[in-house]
């Protein structure tokens, strides 16, 4: 039985809904006083780690076009308040193949234009780095990007775009969120006509001049002609939008060998041909290795639904092996400060990891003298970091990447750009070729240089209302009881980024990081775990880090690495379940 609170608001919403297909929903939804009622009113959606993301269907607690009305009403107003040139500056505004999409990126339109701010709007499906891109070539005041990037398909989100091309931050979302707040029920937020507005010129395409300024700029991210560039390379964009851009990127370079996996070439919300539309998953890429062996390919690439996250895979002479984010992470970032060293130019370059990803890039970049940062999850916080180092100290942003296969290579684009990111792998991918070897080789040989660390991610599922209470108790009980030893091993240093402290034999000291749900546990020997809830999906997540001795690293030291990883995960699981 659903309670009488509950039901109330549930009323509320159906009675100011403005969309015929979701009060169709809430309408029977209440009529068989469905328990469900309590899950889709627990709460308004918040802009979490990635802006607003929600499974669609009718209620506040869900994605849906009431939501999104309400939502761009409160980006409108916070811009006409904190932006005075949001009139002429304008927001940029894409989605991509997810069900809803055009119809939520169009109510934002609607819904900005009647606020007097104008508007370029993508014209079809597009990857969101296009739109992060999109936001300083255009010189925007802001922009959305329609998509839940990885989320499975019954998912749909909406992402905001300060107008430095980076998510949102505090007190930008705070400000919007306060505004949508203090905003109007769904069927009274004004709407403009996009006819009319395109015919007045408020309402402009996105256009093919940014992708094209955009392509070329990606393109100076590499060194042309370099390697073998008859690599062979499977690719898919896993029924997303990667295909157009990230196809044009490699083609343009002198990639001449690119097979595309046809079940998953266009985008297709329902994503048909995999259970989870993650290249992280089990399975999901299935379909290009089985291209891949077909075709002998060297390399398998991977973009996610909105083509913001790669991954890839790489043939070896025991098989194909799948890249950790991590992998990847310490490949492009180690390419990057290598490529700069070669043509030094004024400020010391800068690379950005966040605190759940391998240690092993602020190793690296100690070594040869580059500036480190790490942050906490999310590209939101990778993109301001380096800004503002850039701002305060003149250091060059080189590469910020997220272990959840997230790469940002140069500042193109202040997010995630999974095809960017793909062309400079794939280009890394063709020189080691042209000398015999392959990526894994070349991870070998910066391990020999620098030390090794093996890192393993699990995901606790934890869904709905319910769920989020379990996982808060569950990180709640660890920072009031927190291990002495783990694994066999003792604890050495606790980092509570909630409390914004860290305790080490030294006492507890202040943490510069902004408060977030996440505790670190540095052990004995140079390994970590760390658990935080995803700010993504119903997940609580477990990060273990495990560090190999310098050098070649042996047999034997990988088998006492996995073993230790092993019992490092079973520990912390074992807690937090």
């Amino acid at each position: 039985m659903t309670d009488t609170t509950t039901v109330e608001r549930a009323r509320a919403w159906l009675a100011h809904d403005p969309d015929e297909s979701t009060r169709t929903e809430l309408a029977a939804l209440l009529e068989a006083n469905a328990p469900d009622l309590a899950d889709r009113f627990s709460g308004p959606l918040k802009f979490g780690t990635a802006g607003l993301r929600g499974v669609l269907g009718a209620g506040e607690s869900r994605m849906n076009r009431a939501v999104v009305r309400r939502a761009t009403l409160g980006l409108a107003a916070y811009l006409l308040t904190n932006e005075p040139d949001a009139k002429t500056r304008g927001v940029v505004i894409g989605y991509d193949g997810r069900k809803m999409g055009r119809e939520f990126a169009e109510d934002t339109a609607a819904v900005l234009l009647a606020a007097g701010i104008p508007v370029h709007l993508s014209e079809r499906v597009c990857p969101t780095p296009l739109v992060a891109y999109a936001v300083t070539a255009l010189g925007a005041s802001a922009g959305v990007m329609v998509t839940a990037s990885h989320n499975p398909p019954e998912y749909n989100g909406y992402k905001a775009y300060a107008k430095n091309g980076a998510q949102i931050i505090p007190p930008m979302d705070t400000g919007i969120a306060a505004a949508i707040e203090a905003g109007p029920p769904a069927d009274h937020v004004p709407l403009a006509d996009l006819v009319a507005a395109r015919t007045s010129g408020l309402l402009k395409d996105l256009g093919e001049s940014v992708r094209q300024q955009y392509l070329g700029a990606i393109a100076a991210l590499i060194d042309q002609g370099t390697g073998d560039r008859s690599l062979s390379i499977v690719y898919t964009p896993l029924h997303g939008v990667g295909l157009e851009l990230c196809s044009e990127a490699l083609a343009r370079a002198g990639f001449t060998n690119v097979h595309v996996v046809a079940e998953q070439a266009e985008p297709d919300g329902d994503f048909p041909t995999v259970a989870f539309p993650n290249p992280e998953e089990k399975g999901a890429l299935d379909l290009a290795l089985a291209l891949a062996k077909s075709k002998g390919a060297a390399l398998v690439i991977a973009n996610d639904p909105d083509a913001d996250r790669l991954a890839a895979v790489v043939r070896t002479p025991a098989g194909y092996r799948a890249l950790t984010g991590n992998e990847v992470g310490v490949l492009l970032g180690h390419r990057a400060l290598e490529r700069d060293a070669r043509s030094p130019r004024p400020g010391q370059p800068l690379v950005i990891t966040t605190i759940v990803s391998s240690p092993l890039l602020g190793v690296i970049a100690r070594a040869r003298g580059a500036a480190y940062d790490e942050t906490l999850t999310g590209f939101k916080w990778i993109a301001n970091k380096a800004m503002e180092r850039e701002a305060t100290e003149g250091a060059r942003f080189l590469f910020g990447y997220e272990e959840a296969l997230g790469y940002s290579v140069g500042t193109v684009a202040r997010d995630k750009d999974g095809v960017g990111a793909a062309l400079v792998l794939a280009t890394l991918a063709a020189e080691l070729h042209a000398d015999g070897k392959t990526l894994v080789d070349e991870l070998e040989r910066i391990g020999s240089l620098y030390g090794t660390f093996t890192s393993r991610q699990r995901s606790l599922g934890y869904p709905g209302a319910e769920g989020s209470k379990t996982m808060a108790t569950l990180m709640a009980k660890l920072r009031a009881a927190p291990p002495s030893e783990l694994g066999g091993l003792a604890v050495t240093t606790r980092t509570d980024c909630l409390a914004q402290t860290r305790t080490d034999s030294t006492g507890t000291h202040a943490l510069s990081l902004p408060k977030s749900d996440v505790v670190v546990l540095e052990l004995e020997g140079g390994h970590r775990v760390i658990a935080r809830p995803s700010g993504t999906e119903p997940k609580l997540k477990i990060y273990v880090d495990v560090r190999l001795p310098a050098g070649p690293p042996t047999e034997d030291a990988r088998r006492d690495g996995a073993e230790l990883l092993d019992r490092l995960e079973a520990a912390m699981v074992a807690r937090m379940s």
